[in-house]
């Protein structure tokens, strides 16, 4: 089947449960008969199916609250993959409000948009976060504040780990669990990526969305694996840098193992 085929073929599956989809998760944030949760998790899910993404968990997931999971960034993937797995939202960039399909759920996930260049609105998104935490809302930061290639980890950024702090100020909760989670993109086709064919399938800075989709498309079966890492409580006085610094060393210990094979 040619590429061009199967890319029509996948959208036009996707296009078909989509819709209705929405329907249901405006109903469930207007009225609350339902969990916000449900619909997002469920689309996430079968859209990797159409995809072909399988994705492994690792370790055990923190049912703590409030939460704050923190992983690294390979590709817009990253999203569908961590949604499929719990009910999360998501801290996104602020360019995705305006992305077909991808935009709009990200919007009815209740996702939260910030802009990172611009250091000046980064106290007013970090208290936006802390609500959201505060309120028990398990809140995905991609700590790197972009996308890499898969093969290493970037550095951490501290500035939205703030929001952990913030969240207590409310008083409802002693601590914010930090859940490092590392995302590696592991086999195509079933055989090993190596470091060339790991970074094709990222996506990095200005790269246009629906030529990655295609490669991705091309690559199926893709194997993901996302690895939890141990909870760091972080306490009202705690220092953001140094909780940053151990969930970045967490989830570089994690993605070299999961790189390499190996168990940490």
């Amino acid at each position: 089947m040619s590429s061009t085929l199967r890319f029509v073929i996948a959208i036009l599956i996707v296009a078909f449960y989509t819709l209705p989809l929405m329907l249901v998760q405006e109903l469930a944030l207007r009225t609350r008969l339902l969990s916000d949760r449900i619909v997002p998790r469920l689309w996430h899910r079968l859209t990797l199916g159409v995809l072909g993404v399988r994705v492994r968990m690792e370790g055990r997931p923190s049912t703590q609250r409030p939460q704050m999971i923190v992983a690294n960034h390979v590709s817009w993937l990253d999203i569908l993959v961590l949604g499929s797995l719990d009910g999360v939202h998501f801290i996104a960039k602020s360019e995705m409000r305006g992305w077909p399909i991808l935009g709009t759920f990200a919007r009815q996930q209740r996702s939260v948009f910030v802009e990172r260049e611009r250091r000046r609105t980064s106290p007013e998104q970090a208290r936006e976060i802390a609500e959201r935490l505060a309120d028990g809302d398990p809140m995905v930061l991609f700590a790197e504040g972009t996308t890499g290639d898969g093969n290493r980890l970037l550095p951490f950024k501290s500035t939205l780990f703030s929001a952990a702090q913030l969240a207590l100020a409310s008083d409802r909760a002693e601590s914010v669990t930090v859940q490092p989670v590392a995302i590696t993109y592991l086999s195509k086709g079933g055989l090993r990526l190596d470091r060339r064919e790991r970074a094709a399938l990222s996506w990095i800075g200005d790269t246009d969305l629906l030529p990655n989709l295609v490669t991705v498309l091309q690559a199926r079966p893709v194997d993901i694996v996302v690895r939890y890492g141990d909870p760091i409580p972080f306490l009202a006085k705690g220092d953001r840098k140094t909780v940053t610094r151990e969930a970045e060393a967490q989830v570089r210990a994690m993605l070299t193992a999961g790189l390499r094979g190996t168990e940490i």
